[in-house]
Formats: C-alpha cells, sequence, structure tokens
C-alpha cells in the first residue's frame, strides 16, 4: 500500500453522527438512526426470501445462459462488492450498506474497496490527508480552463479533465517510454468463430511481466498510471475537476480545497463557494458512499474493458465516465426531478399518473434491472430527502409529491411487478434540496463510482485476461461482386 506522507498534519476526520439542524429546519436529525431504521425495515420486508449460496472459488469454465448485450454471461469473479436483488442487498468487501453508511465515511469505504480491508486509524488519517492533497490538481484545471470547458456538457468536460490529469501526472506518453512485457499481438487473442466456445480454466493469453521504463526528462513526481497512486489521485482528481467544471459554467473560478474539511465536505465547498453544515456533509459522505459500486453495471465493464488490454488506469476510468454518459445508464435522477416539476403538487399525481400509464410512459426513478426488492440505496436516500427538505418551501412540495408518486406506484406494481423506487428517485431531491443544480447529477455518480471502478480494474488486473466475446454472425455468405456500374 502507497499512501504518501509529510500530509498527516490534520486531525483525523471522523464525521459526527448525530445533528441539530439548528436554523435551516426545526427538526432535530440523527442521520445514524435513520439508516438502522431503513435496515431494520429492508430485513423485515425480505425474511422469508432465502438467503443465497455462498461461492467461495468459481471453477472456470462455467455454464450461463447469455442473452443480447452479454446480459447474464459471468466474465470475472470479484472480492469487491456484490448485489442480490431479491433480498435487496448492496455489499462491499463483506460489509452491508446500511452498516457502511450508518457508521463509515466516503474515505474509508474507498479504502476498503481498494485494498480490501478497513484501515486502521492512522491508515485513515493519512488516506485521508494524501486525498485532501490530491484535490490541488492546479495544473490540470488550467489545462481543462484553455478548452473552454464551461461550454462542454459537464460529461465531456469531465472525460476531458481526466485525459488531461493523465498528461500532468503520468509518463506514460512521455518520449523514451518502453513497454517491456510478454504481450502477444493485438488480434491473437481470439478464438475462431467456428469453434464451439468452452472456456478455459487459466488466463491462456494472458499478459505477463508487464514494466514500464522512466524516460530520463520527466520529474520523479510523475508516474506510469498503473500504481495505487493513480487511483488516489483519479477519486480526489474526479471530485476537483467535476466541482471546478460547475464553477465554470456558473462563471467563477475553481477553488482551493480546505484543510479542515473531509472530502464530501471539500466537494461540496468546492462546488458552492461555502462551507457545507454537518449535516450537508453528513448527507453527501452517505451519498458517496452508496453510489461508490454497484456490480458489474456498464460504467464499470467499460472500465474493465479497456484495462484488460493493458491500457492505464486514466483511460479506463475516462472509458467508465463515457459509458455513464449515456442516457440508459446515468442522468435518470435529472428526470425524476423534471417529472416532479412538471407533475406540480401532490394532488396532481393521481390524474398525471393515470395519464402517463395510459400513454405508456416510462416512470422514471422506479423499478431495477437486478432489484424485486426495495432498492436499498433509496430506502436510505428517501428518508434523508425528507430530512434535508424540511424548510424549504419548493422542496418540501417536491418531496411530498414524490411521496404521493411513490405510495401510488407502490400499490399498483410494487406487489406482483416487484417494482420500486430506486437510488435515482431520491438522489435528485437530495441534491437540489443542498443548492446543487441539475447537470451536476451524473458526474457526482462518477466523483463516486470512480472508487469502485479503480477498485476492481487493480483487481481484475491481478489475473488479467484481455476480454474477447463474441458475435454470432448471421449475414450472407455467398454474394457474387457487383460491377461499379450495375450498382444502383
Amino acid at each position: 500500500m502507497k499512501i504518501r506522507s509529510g500530509m498527516n498534519e490534520n486531525p483525523l476526520v471522523r464525521l459526527p453522527k448525530e445533528f441539530s439542524s439548528g436554523d435551516n429546519s426545526p427538526m432535530s436529525i440523527n442521520v445514524t438512526n435513520i439508516i438502522v431504521e431503513a435496515r431494520q425495515k429492508a430485513l423485515e420486508d425480505t425474511k422469508n426470501i432465502p438467503i443465497p449460496p455462498v461461492v467461495e472459488k468459481v471453477d472456470w469454465p462455467v455454464s450461463c445462459t447469455v442473452g443480447p448485450g452479454l446480459e447474464g454471461a459471468i466474465s470475472a469473479e470479484t472480492k469487491v462488492g456484490y448485489v442480490n436483488g431479491q433480498k435487496g442487498w448492496l455489499v462491499y468487501r463483506g460489509y452491508n450498506i446500511f452498516d457502511l453508511c450508518a457508521h463509515s465515511n466516503f474515505e474509508e469505504v474507498s479504502f476498503l474497496l481498494l485494498h480490501g480491508r478497513l484501515p486502521n486509524a492512522v491508515e485513515l488519517k493519512d488516506f485521508q490527508a494524501t486525498l485532501r492533497s490530491d484535490l490541488k490538481i492546479n495544473q490540470s484545471l488550467r489545462l481543462l480552463m484553455s478548452f473552454d470547458a464551461e461550454h462542454l456538457s459537464p460529461m465531456a468536460a469531465l472525460r476531458l479533465g481526466i485525459n488531461l490529469m493523465r498528461q500532468r501526472q503520468t509518463f506514460r506518453d512521455k518520449e523514451g517510454v518502453v513497454v517491456v512485457s510478454g504481450s502477444i499481438a493485438s488480434d491473437e487473442d481470439s478464438i475462431p468463430m467456428e469453434t464451439l466456445p468452452k472456456g478455459e480454466k487459466e488466463a491462456i493469453y494472458s499478459f505477463q511481466g508487464q514494466t514500464y521504463t522512466r524516460p530520463a526528462s520527466p520529474g520523479e513526481n510523475l508516474a506510469a498510471s498503473t500504481e495505487m497512486d493513480s487511483c488516489y489521485r483519479l477519486i480526489a482528481g474526479v471530485a476537483s475537476i467535476t466541482a471546478a467544471i460547475i464553477r465554470l459554467r456558473a462563471g467563477k473560478m475553481p477553488l482551493e480545497p480546505l484543510e479542515h474539511l473531509s472530502h464530501a465536505g471539500n466537494l461540496l465547498y468546492l462546488m458552492t463557494g461555502k462551507e457545507p453544515s454537518a449535516l450537508e456533509t453528513r448527507i453527501m459522505d452517505v451519498s458517496l458512499i452508496l453510489h461508490a459500486d454497484h456490480g458489474m453495471n456498464a460504467s464499470t465493464f467499460a472500465s474493465m474493458v479497456v484495462a484488460s488490454t493493458l491500457s492505464d488506469i486514466y483511460f479506463s476510468i475516462g472509458s467508465g465516465v463515457a459509458a455513464l454518459s449515456g442516457p440508459l445508464h446515468g442522468g435518470a435522477n435529472e428526470e425524476v426531478i423534471k417529472m416532479l416539476q412538471e407533475i406540480g403538487e401532490p394532488e396532481n399525481v393521481t390524474s398525471w399518473y393515470k395519464k402517463a400509464r395510459a400513454e405508456k410512459r416510462k416512470i422514471p426513478g422506479f423499478g431495477h434491472r437486478v432489484y424485486k426488492a426495495y432498492d436499498p440505496r433509496a430506502r436510505i436516500l428517501g428518508p434523508l430527502a425528507e430530512a434535508v427538505t424540511v424548510g424549504n418551501p419548493e422542496m418540501e412540495r417536491i418531496m411530498a409529491t414524490a411521496k404521493a408518486l411513490e405510495a401510488l406506484v407502490v400499490v399498483e406494481l410494487g406487489g406482483e411487478k416487484k417494482i420500486f423506487p430506486n437510488v435515482d428517485f431520491y438522489s435528485g431531491i437530495v441534491y437540489k434540496a443542498m443548492g446543487l443544480p441539475a447537470e451536476v447529477f451524473t458526474p457526482l455518480f462518477a466523483v463516486s463510482r470512480v472508487s469502485g471502478w479503480t477498485a476492481r480494474v487493480m483487481e481484475y488486473l491481478e489475473r488479467n485476461r484481455i476480454f474477447r466475446p463474441r458475435a454470432i454472425y448471421t449475414g450472407e455468405f455467398y454474394e457474387e461482386f457487383p460491377s461499379l456500374e450495375s450498382r444502383g
């Protein structure tokens, strides 16, 4: 484990678990109690669903049913995270999401995902100091500003920013870099189309002994982009870039992080320009934990596919951002806010919903490809959204509308079709209540998920095998080549 020393002068940041809401709300809010109650409700609702069997080791090759888009395919084994849709489980390295949200913080969870264990007090203190230092990416931000980043979409600007970090933080593109490995030719890792797939127990076409020769000219602060250190820099850097993009789009300059704030606190400060309250910091921390990892989703898979070619961690994470920018993966919480604003008032919910169902419209924020029980992330964010919206008339109205819509959908679709609110239904409400613009909702997903992306990439590279699925050819074979003149 490599954590840079000499930056741990600050005390260990441990967020308080209880808050008096003060001027923001007449309520006394105990975030931990809210999460513990959500955990108990989840256990009660799923107590009659069998506990899934434990898989200790995969005996490759395995048989599975595969659908289009590799649905159902098993491509790797992992100890990073686990999702069980029937039980409504989300587990990171053996710890359930309710316990992590109640008792941990994002820095601790990121360490857990990357290293496979929780840090001790000294390790956590050093890791927090490292992330805080890595938030300072002034050279990369100056380059980003020169590209007129405020007029790019936030996700396009974020991906560009990651590439610029790579240019400033690694020596991979500098003259003189030599890759020394036993890697095979570019497309040798293939299986003939006429050969029936059977799989192999070992990664026959793996890459062995990758090393990178440092050029003479770059400074010692540059890395090969394969070290754990680069993962730390990305976890911090994606947060800095996201905050800078939001500032630039508002016509403001990026800010420097504050030494006394946690990662979640600095994220809010760097976006808004004001120090967040303890409650805002705690809720952002919980939100980051909830989004840190979620199985082999599209963006995680994209990151791993790129990494499997022995590209580097910056390009791999950039691929995850690119996948997340698609509307089928990210952006649903923005659509939820638009929908709730369209409905307007709680009393409009029934008529709006009947019309939407008649028109066969998809209701954003409901249902999940994996969960057939209530999404555990939504169980936590729902009551937190209620807490953070109190005292804001606009947000109280939006929250009341959301609760009325949830009640209607769950009554109609929850029992038979197992359609419940997912994480996107409430996350946008939480962010909007904290004064964040809708355009930052999807980048915030990346700010959190980068810890899961990096953890899974580093895990996979320990026994790397380049991803090489096949397509089934359904075209013609014996077409005769027509002359140019005869083609209509």
